[in-house]
C-alpha cells in the first residue's frame, strides 16, 4: 500500500476555507483534504433526499482532448461509445487496463468533435492523462487541467428551484450540459451527479469557486440548502448501488464483475481491455457485484467476509454502511456468481455473523430523472 501523504501535503479545494468557517470535519481522499461533514451525515443525506445539498467536489480531476478527431480517438480507448452521444452531451465511460480491470471510471463531456472535457476520480488523474497522452495520434493534445477547474454539485429534488433563482439555466435532459453565466462567472451547469437526486454540477474556474459556492448558498436559503461532505455522497452513492472507483471498481474488478457493462460499447471496434471483457463476458464471470441488504442489525463494511448457509465464503463486502433512507444496514459485495438476488447470506460483523437478503441495487427509488 502506498504511504498516505501527511496533512501539511494534502492538496486543498480552492473552497477550503468556506469549509472550515462552516465547522467541517475532514478527511484524506484521494490526495486532498476534503470535509467529511458538517451539521452530520444523516442530516445532510436527507437535505439531499428531500430538499437540496451542495457539496465540494474540486477534488475530482478535470482532463481536455482536443484536436482534430479527438473525439472519435478517445473513443478507440474508453469503453463506452461516444458515437452515441453529441455536443452538449455526457457519458458515463471507463478506462480499462489490458486484462480488463478498471483503471478508472470517469464522464466525459463532448464540447464539439474536436473537445471533449473529462472528469475522472482524484487519485487517478495524472494516470488517465498518462494513458490517453500516449496513445495519442499526432495533432491530439491531452492536458491535465486539474486545478484549472472548481466543481460544485447541488443535487436534491429542490436544485431546480436554487439554480433558477440565480438565473442559470435548469430542465435541461440528464447527462446534457449548458453553458451560462453568473455574476459575470462563466459556467458550465451539468445535468449530472452521484447522488442518485435530480441535480447539477457546476463547472467553473478555480478563482470563481468562492463567488459561485456563496451564490448558491445564499439563492438556497429559501429551499433549505445544507452543505453535505464525502460521507453524505457516499451514503447517498451506495443506496443507489452507484460504484465507488477502488473499492467496487478497481484495476482488478472489471465491468462485466461490476456490473457495469451497460457503460460498455460491445459493438465498438475497439478499446483499450477490449479482448479480456469480450472473452469475460463470454465465458461469464465468476464473481459478480451484488446488493446486500440487512434482515438484522447489522452494518457491514469494507472486506467483510460473507458467507453462504453453509457457513462457506462466498464473497466480500466492497461497500458498505448504515442506509439513513432504509434505516437498515446495506452492502455491495463481490460475490461467487452462484449467488443471485433473493438468497440469504451471512456477514461477518465484528465477530458476530449477521443476516442478509442478496437483492439487485438501487435500494431506494431513484430521483434522478424525475421532473
Amino acid at each position: 500500500m502506498a504511504e498516505q501523504p501527511q496533512s501539511d501535503q494534502l492538496l486543498h479545494s480552492p473552497l477550503h476555507e468556506r469549509h472550515v468557517a462552516a465547522g467541517a470535519k475532514f478527511a484524506e481522499f484521494g490526495g486532498w483534504e476534503m470535509p467529511l461533514e458538517y451539521a452530520g451525515v444523516l442530516a445532510e443525506h436527507t437535505a439531499v433526499r428531500e430538499g437540496v445539498g451542495i457539496f465540494d467536489v474540486s477534488h475530482l480531476g478535470k482532463m481536455r482532448i482536443t484536436g482534430p478527431g479527438a473525439v472519435a480517438y478517445a473513443n478507440t480507448v474508453f469503453t463506452n461509445d461516444l458515437a452515441k452521444i453529441g455536443p452538449g452531451q455526457a457519458q458515463y465511460t471507463l478506462l480499462c487496463n489490458a486484462e480488463g480491470g478498471v483503471i478508472d471510471d470517469l464522464i466525459a463531456y463532448e464540447f464539439s468533435a474536436e473537445e471533449l472535457f473529462c472528469i475522472p476520480n482524484a487519485a487517478n488523474t495524472t494516470t488517465v492523462c498518462g494513458v490517453l497522452a500516449d496513445s495519442a495520434p499526432a495533432g491530439i493534445t491531452v492536458t491535465n487541467e486539474h486545478r484549472d477547474f472548481a466543481v460544485i454539485a447541488v443535487q436534491g429534488p429542490k436544485s431546480d428551484e436554487t439554480l433558477a433563482a440565480l438565473g442559470l439555466p435548469v430542465g435541461h435532459d440528464y447527462m446534457r450540459f449548458a453553458q451560462a453565466t453568473l455574476n459575470g462567472i462563466d459556467l458550465t451547469v451539468c445535468r449530472t451527479g452521484y447522488t442518485g437526486e435530480r441535480g447539477y454540477e457546476l463547472v467553473c474556474a478555480w478563482a470563481d469557486a468562492v463567488a459561485v459556492w456563496d451564490a448558491v448558498i445564499e439563492a438556497g436559503q429559501a429551499y433549505g440548502i445544507a452543505p453535505a461532505g464525502l460521507a453524505a455522497r457516499d451514503t447517498l452513492r451506495t443506496e443507489m448501488g452507484y460504484p465507488l472507483h477502488g473499492q467496487d471498481l478497481s484495476p482488478t474488478i472489471s465491468p462485466v464483475e461490476a456490473r457495469t457493462g451497460w457503460a460498455v460499447g460491445w459493438k465498438k471496434e475497439t478499446f483499450h481491455g477490449a479482448e479480456a471483457l469480450r472473452a469475460q463476458k463470454a465465458a461469464g464471470p465468476s464473481r459478480i457485484l451484488r446488493g446486500l441488504k440487512a434482515t438484522g442489525r447489522g452494518i457491514p463494511r469494507p472486506h467483510m467476509v460473507v458467507r453462504n448457509a453453509a457457513g462457506e465464503q462466498v464473497g466480500e463486502v466492497t461497500t458498505g454502511t448504515f442506509s439513513p433512507t432504509l434505516k437498515v444496514g446495506i452492502a455491495l459485495a463481490l460475490l461467487d456468481s452462484a449467488i443471485t438476488e433473493g438468497d440469504s447470506v451471512t456477514v461477518d460483523v465484528r465477530k458476530r455473523s449477521e443476516a442478509f437478503e442478496v437483492v439487485k441495487p438501487p435500494f431506494v427509488t431513484p430521483g434522478v430523472r424525475a421532473d
